[in-house]
Protein backbone atom coordinates (compact mmCIF):
# COMPACT_ATOMS: atom_id res chain seq x y z
CA UNK A 1 0.00 0.00 0.00
CA UNK A 2 1.74 3.73 -1.19
CA UNK A 3 3.11 5.05 2.12
CA UNK A 4 0.39 7.87 1.60
CA UNK A 5 -2.52 6.29 1.83
CA UNK A 6 -1.45 4.58 4.88
CA UNK A 7 -0.58 7.96 6.91
CA UNK A 8 -4.00 8.94 5.75
CA UNK A 9 -5.29 5.39 7.38
CA UNK A 10 -3.87 6.02 10.41
CA UNK A 11 -5.10 9.86 10.89
CA UNK A 12 -8.30 8.53 9.96
CA UNK A 13 -8.47 5.82 12.63
CA UNK A 14 -6.76 7.83 15.06
CA UNK A 15 -9.22 10.98 14.50
CA UNK A 16 -12.34 8.37 14.77
CA UNK A 17 -10.98 6.61 17.92
CA UNK A 18 -10.43 10.06 19.95
CA UNK A 19 -13.78 11.08 19.08
CA UNK A 20 -15.21 7.84 20.60
CA UNK A 21 -16.63 6.01 17.47
CA UNK A 22 -13.86 2.98 17.49
CA UNK A 23 -12.90 0.69 20.29
CA UNK A 24 -9.88 -1.44 20.40
CA UNK A 25 -10.37 -5.34 19.52
CA UNK A 26 -8.22 -7.65 21.44
CA UNK A 27 -9.47 -11.26 20.11
CA UNK A 28 -11.92 -10.62 17.36
CA UNK A 29 -14.01 -13.55 15.75
CA UNK A 30 -14.93 -11.10 12.99
CA UNK A 31 -12.16 -9.44 10.99
CA UNK A 32 -12.10 -7.50 7.70
CA UNK A 33 -8.83 -6.39 5.84
CA UNK A 34 -8.97 -2.21 5.67
CA UNK A 35 -9.96 -1.34 1.86
CA UNK A 36 -9.41 2.13 1.28
CA UNK A 37 -11.64 3.79 -0.21
CA UNK A 38 -13.28 7.35 -0.56
CA UNK A 39 -17.28 6.24 0.38
CA UNK A 40 -17.85 2.26 0.97
CA UNK A 41 -16.50 -0.16 2.89
CA UNK A 42 -18.08 -3.12 4.63
CA UNK A 43 -18.31 -5.09 1.63
CA UNK A 44 -18.14 -8.55 2.58
CA UNK A 45 -20.28 -7.62 5.89
CA UNK A 46 -22.39 -5.96 3.65
CA UNK A 47 -22.91 -9.29 1.14
CA UNK A 48 -23.99 -11.50 4.48
CA UNK A 49 -26.67 -8.48 5.51
CA UNK A 50 -30.20 -9.02 4.49
CA UNK A 51 -31.46 -5.62 2.57
CA UNK A 52 -33.73 -3.38 4.74
CA UNK A 53 -36.47 -2.27 2.07
CA UNK A 54 -37.32 1.24 4.00
CA UNK A 55 -38.44 3.37 1.48
CA UNK A 56 -36.65 6.97 1.27
CA UNK A 57 -38.87 10.31 0.32
CA UNK A 58 -39.16 10.74 -3.48
CA UNK A 59 -36.70 13.31 -4.34
CA UNK A 60 -38.85 15.03 -6.90
CA UNK A 61 -41.63 15.05 -3.89
CA UNK A 62 -39.68 16.00 -1.26
CA UNK A 63 -38.74 19.16 -3.34
CA UNK A 64 -42.70 19.61 -4.54
CA UNK A 65 -43.36 20.06 -0.40
CA UNK A 66 -40.80 22.44 0.12
CA UNK A 67 -41.10 24.66 -2.50
CA UNK A 68 -44.07 27.58 -2.57
CA UNK A 69 -42.71 28.93 1.09
CA UNK A 70 -40.57 32.31 1.62
CA UNK A 71 -38.40 30.99 4.16
CA UNK A 72 -35.76 28.32 4.61
CA UNK A 73 -33.23 26.82 6.78
CA UNK A 74 -31.06 23.96 5.19
CA UNK A 75 -28.82 21.98 7.89
CA UNK A 76 -26.63 18.85 7.67
CA UNK A 77 -26.26 16.21 10.43
CA UNK A 78 -22.76 16.05 11.56
CA UNK A 79 -20.96 12.38 10.74
CA UNK A 80 -24.65 11.54 10.36
CA UNK A 81 -24.26 7.94 10.19
CA UNK A 82 -22.40 7.79 13.19
CA UNK A 83 -24.75 9.21 15.55
CA UNK A 84 -26.68 6.12 15.56
CA UNK A 85 -24.94 3.89 18.05
CA UNK A 86 -24.17 0.26 16.95
CA UNK A 87 -26.38 -2.62 18.67
CA UNK A 88 -23.91 -3.94 21.73
CA UNK A 89 -24.71 -7.59 19.87
CA UNK A 90 -23.26 -6.42 16.66
CA UNK A 91 -20.23 -4.59 17.14
CA UNK A 92 -17.41 -6.43 16.37
CA UNK A 93 -18.78 -7.39 13.17
CA UNK A 94 -17.43 -4.02 12.25
CA UNK A 95 -14.22 -5.11 13.07
CA UNK A 96 -11.25 -4.09 10.79
CA UNK A 97 -7.41 -4.53 11.09
CA UNK A 98 -5.16 -2.11 10.45
CA UNK A 99 -1.06 -1.89 11.34
CA UNK A 100 -1.75 0.19 14.52
CA UNK A 101 -4.14 -2.32 16.01
CA UNK A 102 -7.42 -3.93 15.11
CA UNK A 103 -10.73 -1.85 15.81
CA UNK A 104 -14.05 -2.04 15.64
CA UNK A 105 -17.40 0.60 15.60
CA UNK A 106 -19.61 1.70 18.47
CA UNK A 107 -21.08 3.88 16.29
CA UNK A 108 -23.01 3.27 12.49
CA UNK A 109 -20.04 3.44 9.88
CA UNK A 110 -20.83 4.98 6.58
CA UNK A 111 -20.53 2.04 3.90
CA UNK A 112 -22.51 -0.14 5.59
CA UNK A 113 -25.33 -1.75 3.48
CA UNK A 114 -28.38 -0.43 5.48
CA UNK A 115 -26.84 2.63 6.91
CA UNK A 116 -29.42 4.65 5.06
CA UNK A 117 -32.27 3.00 5.70
CA UNK A 118 -31.73 2.94 9.54
CA UNK A 119 -30.69 7.13 9.92
CA UNK A 120 -34.11 7.51 8.19
CA UNK A 121 -35.95 5.47 9.62
CA UNK A 122 -34.62 7.11 13.03
CA UNK A 123 -35.64 10.45 11.08
CA UNK A 124 -38.61 9.62 10.67
CA UNK A 125 -39.36 8.23 14.36
CA UNK A 126 -38.13 11.14 15.91
CA UNK A 127 -40.28 13.61 13.59
CA UNK A 128 -42.72 12.37 11.97
CA UNK A 129 -45.24 15.02 13.76
CA UNK A 130 -43.16 18.03 11.84
CA UNK A 131 -42.56 16.34 8.48
CA UNK A 132 -44.14 17.26 5.77
CA UNK A 133 -45.89 20.18 7.46
CA UNK A 134 -42.49 22.31 9.18
CA UNK A 135 -39.33 20.27 8.31
CA UNK A 136 -38.67 17.57 5.69
CA UNK A 137 -35.86 15.20 5.65
CA UNK A 138 -33.64 13.11 3.51
CA UNK A 139 -31.23 10.91 5.13
CA UNK A 140 -29.24 13.65 7.15
CA UNK A 141 -30.42 16.55 5.23
CA UNK A 142 -33.01 18.55 6.92
CA UNK A 143 -34.99 21.46 5.95
CA UNK A 144 -37.10 23.49 7.83
CA UNK A 145 -39.81 25.64 5.94
CA UNK A 146 -42.22 28.45 6.88
CA UNK A 147 -44.09 31.16 5.48
CA UNK A 148 -43.15 33.98 7.91
CA UNK A 149 -40.20 35.05 9.93
CA UNK A 150 -42.01 34.20 13.33
CA UNK A 151 -43.21 30.99 12.27
CA UNK A 152 -40.27 30.28 10.88
CA UNK A 153 -38.25 30.77 14.71
CA UNK A 154 -40.59 28.61 16.28
CA UNK A 155 -40.53 26.20 13.93
CA UNK A 156 -36.57 26.35 14.38
CA UNK A 157 -36.81 26.53 18.47
CA UNK A 158 -39.27 23.24 17.97
CA UNK A 159 -36.59 21.38 16.19
CA UNK A 160 -33.36 22.72 17.99
CA UNK A 161 -35.14 21.16 21.24
CA UNK A 162 -36.06 17.97 19.58
CA UNK A 163 -32.49 17.78 18.10
CA UNK A 164 -30.88 18.19 21.86
CA UNK A 165 -33.62 15.39 23.29
CA UNK A 166 -32.14 12.95 21.28
CA UNK A 167 -28.57 14.13 20.94
CA UNK A 168 -28.24 14.86 17.39
CA UNK A 169 -25.79 17.18 16.57
CA UNK A 170 -25.92 19.61 13.05
CA UNK A 171 -22.82 20.75 10.82
CA UNK A 172 -22.78 24.19 11.24
CA UNK A 173 -20.58 24.46 8.47
CA UNK A 174 -22.87 23.40 6.13
CA UNK A 175 -26.22 24.77 7.54
CA UNK A 176 -27.60 27.83 6.13
CA UNK A 177 -30.23 29.28 8.41
CA UNK A 178 -33.49 31.72 7.04
CA UNK A 179 -32.58 32.27 3.50
CA UNK A 180 -35.28 32.74 0.65
CA UNK A 181 -34.06 30.08 -1.29
CA UNK A 182 -31.30 27.25 -1.37
CA UNK A 183 -30.13 24.13 -2.73
CA UNK A 184 -31.98 21.04 -2.58
CA UNK A 185 -30.68 17.43 -3.96
CA UNK A 186 -29.65 18.87 -7.30
CA UNK A 187 -32.69 21.68 -7.23
CA UNK A 188 -33.19 24.94 -6.39
CA UNK A 189 -36.29 26.00 -4.20
CA UNK A 190 -37.76 29.19 -3.10
CA UNK A 191 -41.26 30.63 -2.77
CA UNK A 192 -41.81 31.44 -6.71
CA UNK A 193 -40.66 27.27 -6.89
CA UNK A 194 -38.65 25.00 -8.13
CA UNK A 195 -35.23 25.49 -10.14
CA UNK A 196 -32.80 23.33 -11.69
CA UNK A 197 -28.99 23.36 -10.01
CA UNK A 198 -27.45 25.50 -12.04
CA UNK A 199 -24.24 23.19 -11.56
CA UNK A 200 -26.01 20.15 -12.65
CA UNK A 201 -27.35 21.90 -15.82
CA UNK A 202 -23.12 23.13 -16.72
CA UNK A 203 -22.21 19.19 -15.91
CA UNK A 204 -24.52 18.36 -19.09
CA UNK A 205 -23.63 21.22 -21.36
CA UNK A 206 -20.18 20.80 -20.76
CA UNK A 207 -20.51 17.11 -21.98
CA UNK A 208 -18.92 15.53 -24.81
CA UNK A 209 -20.81 13.63 -27.43
CA UNK A 210 -20.98 10.11 -26.03
CA UNK A 211 -19.33 7.22 -27.99
CA UNK A 212 -20.21 4.11 -26.02
CA UNK A 213 -23.17 2.60 -24.61
CA UNK A 214 -21.97 3.38 -20.88
CA UNK A 215 -21.43 7.41 -22.02
CA UNK A 216 -24.94 6.63 -23.47
CA UNK A 217 -26.70 5.54 -20.14
CA UNK A 218 -24.22 8.39 -18.49
CA UNK A 219 -25.89 11.27 -20.28
CA UNK A 220 -29.49 9.71 -20.49
CA UNK A 221 -29.51 8.80 -15.98
CA UNK A 222 -28.71 13.05 -15.98
CA UNK A 223 -31.33 13.80 -18.02
CA UNK A 224 -33.79 11.19 -16.36
CA UNK A 225 -33.18 13.23 -12.53
CA UNK A 226 -34.41 16.19 -14.67
CA UNK A 227 -36.52 14.97 -16.73
CA UNK A 228 -40.14 16.91 -15.29
CA UNK A 229 -38.02 19.93 -16.76
CA UNK A 230 -37.81 19.21 -19.95
CA UNK A 231 -40.72 19.16 -22.10
CA UNK A 232 -40.90 16.19 -24.58
CA UNK A 233 -37.79 14.55 -23.61
CA UNK A 234 -38.75 11.18 -24.59
CA UNK A 235 -39.14 12.90 -28.31
CA UNK A 236 -36.15 14.46 -28.40
CA UNK A 237 -34.08 11.95 -27.40
CA UNK A 238 -35.92 8.87 -28.72
CA UNK A 239 -33.15 8.24 -31.44
CA UNK A 240 -30.57 8.24 -28.41
CA UNK A 241 -32.73 5.72 -26.51
CA UNK A 242 -32.19 3.29 -29.27
CA UNK A 243 -28.92 3.02 -28.75
CA UNK A 244 -29.66 1.27 -25.65
CA UNK A 245 -31.74 -1.94 -27.60
CA UNK A 246 -29.97 -5.37 -27.36
CA UNK A 247 -31.46 -7.17 -30.17
CA UNK A 248 -31.14 -4.17 -32.42
CA UNK A 249 -28.01 -1.40 -31.74
CA UNK A 250 -27.51 1.41 -33.83
CA UNK A 251 -24.60 3.98 -33.77
CA UNK A 252 -24.47 7.84 -32.93
CA UNK A 253 -25.19 9.48 -36.14
CA UNK A 254 -25.82 12.61 -37.21
CA UNK A 255 -29.56 12.21 -35.69
CA UNK A 256 -28.19 11.29 -32.32
CA UNK A 257 -26.85 14.51 -31.86
CA UNK A 258 -28.87 17.09 -33.19
CA UNK A 259 -30.70 15.21 -30.59
CA UNK A 260 -28.45 15.98 -28.10
CA UNK A 261 -27.83 19.71 -29.10
CA UNK A 262 -31.44 20.43 -28.87
CA UNK A 263 -31.48 19.07 -25.15
CA UNK A 264 -28.65 21.37 -24.45
CA UNK A 265 -30.04 24.38 -26.41
CA UNK A 266 -33.20 23.44 -23.69
CA UNK A 267 -31.45 23.44 -20.85
CA UNK A 268 -30.06 27.06 -21.32
CA UNK A 269 -33.15 28.38 -20.56
CA UNK A 270 -35.23 25.63 -18.03
CA UNK A 271 -38.34 26.30 -16.65
CA UNK A 272 -39.34 27.10 -13.16
CA UNK A 273 -41.74 24.23 -11.63
CA UNK A 274 -43.84 26.81 -9.93
CA UNK A 275 -46.04 25.08 -7.03
CA UNK A 276 -49.83 25.01 -7.69
CA UNK A 277 -52.60 27.46 -7.00
CA UNK A 278 -56.24 26.47 -5.26
CA UNK A 279 -57.77 29.47 -6.34
CA UNK A 280 -56.63 28.44 -10.02
CA UNK A 281 -58.28 25.80 -12.60
CA UNK A 282 -55.72 22.49 -13.67
CA UNK A 283 -55.54 22.04 -16.92
CA UNK A 284 -53.75 18.66 -18.57
CA UNK A 285 -52.22 19.18 -21.86
CA UNK A 286 -51.54 16.10 -23.59
CA UNK A 287 -48.54 15.51 -26.44
CA UNK A 288 -49.01 11.88 -28.44
CA UNK A 289 -46.03 11.42 -30.72
CA UNK A 290 -45.68 8.47 -33.53
CA UNK A 291 -43.38 6.82 -30.76
CA UNK A 292 -44.25 8.17 -27.48
CA UNK A 293 -46.54 10.48 -25.46
CA UNK A 294 -46.53 12.93 -22.73
CA UNK A 295 -48.73 14.73 -20.19
CA UNK A 296 -48.35 17.69 -18.36
CA UNK A 297 -50.79 19.27 -15.72
CA UNK A 298 -50.50 23.16 -15.50
CA UNK A 299 -52.16 26.59 -14.67
CA UNK A 300 -52.48 29.76 -16.81
CA UNK A 301 -50.58 32.62 -14.39
CA UNK A 302 -49.73 36.27 -14.88
CA UNK A 303 -48.00 35.37 -17.65
CA UNK A 304 -49.72 33.36 -18.95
Amino acid sequence: MRPDIVLKIKEEVKKQFDTGFLQEVKYPEWVANIVPVPKKMGRDFNKATPKDNFLLPHIDTLADNTAGYSLFSFMDGFSGYNQIKMHSEDIEKTTFITLWGTFCYKVMPFGLKNARATYQRAMVTLFHDMMHKEIEVYVDDMIAKSRTEKEHIRVLRKLFLRLRKFQLKLNPTNCTFGARSGKLLGFIVSKKGIEIDSDKVQAIQELPSPRTQKEVRGFLRRLNYIARFISQLTEKCDLIFRLLKKHNPSVWDDECQKGFDRVKQYLSSPPVLSPPRPDRPLILYLTVFKNSMGCVLGQHDESG
